[in-house]
Parts: structure tokens; C-alpha cells; sequence
């Protein structure tokens, strides 16, 4: 058949079919299957709205500076968020005890050193350290070249500048060792928060932190080549610094707190991270904290580059457990704590705990 035929046939069978319906006919059609009932379920409820993240507070050891730029990266690259942490991070100062803060309910976590959890700890405070993020004590002792300081036994005679208010203990566990008397054999001085005294030769000897005072010292225009540097990681008598600590009665009330200081600590380790890698970054988030203006690139850089080196070790030693409290360190810190009065009964190992470490890395 052509094409035209076949599709003349259509166009007259199409007409036909017009013409039966307009007459009431129809062709008969297949019965249809009875229709499936309709199927029968609840209501969809409406979605849950998403749970509000946990506000908490940090309350830092001292001021904004790149000596804790790993908490401003985790709060600057979203980690905190990730987790599901809303975080306030509180700058310390000359009158701010985090201890105090903490235990007073105004922040669930805390910066400082063993030797002040220990002394608060043994006045009743439940307070335990969840993290040990520095690996190495950042204290030095420094002196001049021509006064021949070389090893803590030459302090003998000297008057030595020290942070007192729980800051001196390394150095008065260190003076034991060598068997020097802290009364007898050399003059102890109160150093202020700078490096004046050693600057203009007023003392023999003072305390700093390689992060910072060692930096002002240098900034002034000397070189290391200048000076003798007193190790206390060296000498094996440094008390462990820059602990995470929350209250034991918050940590324990609820399981849900546990699991937000897990979630804390794991984007804290994080924000460390990324500063270990990313120098510059952190150092101008510590920078956005300055509204004083009193922080200079320079010295933050300096700063980021020594905190990193107590966190992760010289040279960097990416696989360190950073949080990880050692047992040895802890139970020499207690020790050097007791010796010096700071305690007056040993302390317990309740001082501590990995449960929340393991819970942040799944170890």
C-alpha cells in the first residue's frame, strides 16, 4: 500500500469513529481492573528542627596571643561548628584565675598549668585536667654570657628574677637539685611581665617563656649568641603547661557533657593542626583579637613558630599524641608540686583523665 492510500485509510476510519460517538456509540472498550485502594498512612510529621549547637566558654591563662592561636583557628575554620559547638573564648589576664572561673560555672573549659589545677584541686575544687597540649614547658631561665651561668649550680650567689604566684616552681625544683638553698644561696627577686631587670642588668638571671620574653629580649637588639639559656626540659625538672581542664561535676552529670568535651578537644586539636601548617593564617586570627593594638606581626610570628615547637616537638613530629597526658609527666609534675609546697599531700591520679582524649581521637 502507498503512502497515500494508507494515509487516506486512516483519515476515513477517523471520520466514522467521529460519526458513532456524535450518534451515542461507542466501541466497547476492555473492562478496566478494579482500582488498588487507596493505601492508608499516617500523616507525615514535620521534619525536627536541627538541634542548637552547645554553648560553651573557653577561659585562656592570659591575654590573645599566638600562644593560644589553636583555638581561635577552630573557631575561624568552622571546626567548633562542625562539631556542633557554639564557643566563646574568654582572654585571661593578671586578675583572671580560670580555675575560679571554671568552678564557678563561668566557663566549662580552662588553660593553665598542672601546678595550679593540683594546688586548686587539693582546696576542694573537682577540677581534672582532659588534655595535656603542650608536650615541652615553654620556661627558660636566662642570663648574659659574661656573668657565666651555664648550669643551674652557677646561680649560686646571683639574684635571680622569677614569676612568683605558682610560676617559680620549676626553678625552685631545679635549685634542689642541685642542692642550693632558695633562702640561703642566691637572692630570689619578683620579676614583672617584662624583661627590664634583665635588660638593664639590675639581676643576674630571669625567668621567660621562649614564645615571648625570650622574643622581647632578642627584639631589644641581642643575639642567642648573648646569652646562657637554663633548659628545665633538660634538667627534667619542668612542670607541664597549657592543660585543658573542666570541672569533674559538669564532666559527670550528664553523658551528653562528656561527648561535648570530646567534640571540643577533637576541633581543638584540629585548630593545632592547622597552625602547624598554616603559620601565617593563625597568626592573623590572633591579630584580629587585638584591639589595643599592642601585638606586632613580628613578635605573633615569632611566637606561633615557638608554640609549635612545645606542641608537636623540634623538628615538628606530626605523629605526637598532642592532648595526651603521660603518665610520667603528670606523676613528675605532682612530685615537683609536693616538694615545693604547692601541695601538701600527694596527689591522686583523679587529677586527670584520657577518657575524653580517647573518646576525641578514637583511641
Amino acid at each position: 500500500m502507498s503512502g497515500n492510500r494508507l494515509i487516506g485509510g486512516l483519515i476515513a476510519m477517523l471520520m466514522l469513529i467521529t460519526l458513532l460517538a456524535a450518534c451515542g456509540q461507542s466501541t466497547p472498550a476492555t473492562p478496566a481492573e478494579p482500582a488498588a485502594p487507596a493505601a492508608t498512612t499516617a500523616p507525615a510529621e514535620p521534619a525536627a528542627p536541627a538541634a542548637a549547637p552547645a554553648a560553651v566558654t573557653l577561659q585562656l591563662k592570659w591575654v590573645a596571643q599566638a600562644q593560644f592561636a589553636g583555638y581561635y583557628a577552630a573557631l575561624e575554620q568552622g571546626y567548633y561548628t562542625a562539631e556542633g559547638l557554639n564557643v566563646t573564648i574568654r582572654p585571661g589576664g593578671p586578675d583572671i584565675v580560670p580555675e575560679q572561673v571554671v568552678a564557678s560555672g563561668q566557663a566549662q573549659f580552662g588553660i593553665n598549668w598542672l601546678a595550679s589545677l593540683l594546688a586548686t584541686r587539693e582546696q576542694g575544687v573537682p577540677l581534672v585536667n582532659i588534655a595535656q597540649i603542650y608536650t615541652y614547658a615553654g620556661m627558660r631561665q636566662l642570663s648574659w654570657k659574661d656573668t657565666n651561668i651555664t648550669t643551674p649550680a652557677d646561680l649560686r650567689g646571683k639574684n635571680v628574677a622569677v614569676w612568683f604566684g605558682g610560676n617559680e616552681y620549676n626553678l625552685l625544683a631545679t635549685l634542689a637539685k642541685y642542692n642550693l638553698d632558695k633562702d640561703n644561696d642566691l637572692t630570689l627577686v619578683q620579676q614583672p611581665f617584662d624583661m627590664n631587670l634583665l635588660l638593664n642588668r639590675e639581676v643576674d638571671s630571669a625567668a621567660a617563656m621562649t614564645y615571648n620574653e625570650l622574643y622581647q629580649v632578642l627584639s631589644a637588639g641581642h643575639t642567642i649568641d648573648e646569652l646562657n639559656i637554663i633548659d628545665y626540659n633538660a634538667e627534667e625538672t619542668a612542670m607541664p603547661e597549657d592543660g585543658i581542664f573542666v570541672s569533674a561535676d559538669w564532666l559527670n552529670a550528664d553523658a551528653a557533657n562528656k561527648d561535648i568535651a570530646a567534640r571540643f578537644l577533637r576541633a581543638s586539636i584540629k585548630g593545632w593542626e592547622y597552625c602547624r601548617d598554616n603559620v601565617d593564617a593563625c597568626v592573623d586570627y590572633v591579630l584580629k583579637q587585638d584591639t589595643g593594638g599592642v601585638m606586632t606581626r613580628d613578635a605573633q610570628t615569632w611566637q606561633m613558630q615557638e608554640v609549635n615547637k612545645l606542641i608537636w616537638g623540634d623538628p615538628v613530629n606530626t605523629a605526637t599524641r598532642v592532648g595526651y597526658m603521660e603518665p610520667e609527666l603528670f606523676t613528675r609534675g605532682a612530685a615537683t608540686a609536693l616538694q615545693f609546697g604547692v601541695i601538701t599531700q600527694p596527689a591522686d591520679e583523679a587529677a586527670y583523665t584520657h577518657e575524653i582524649w580517647n573518646m576525641a581521637t578514637g583511641n
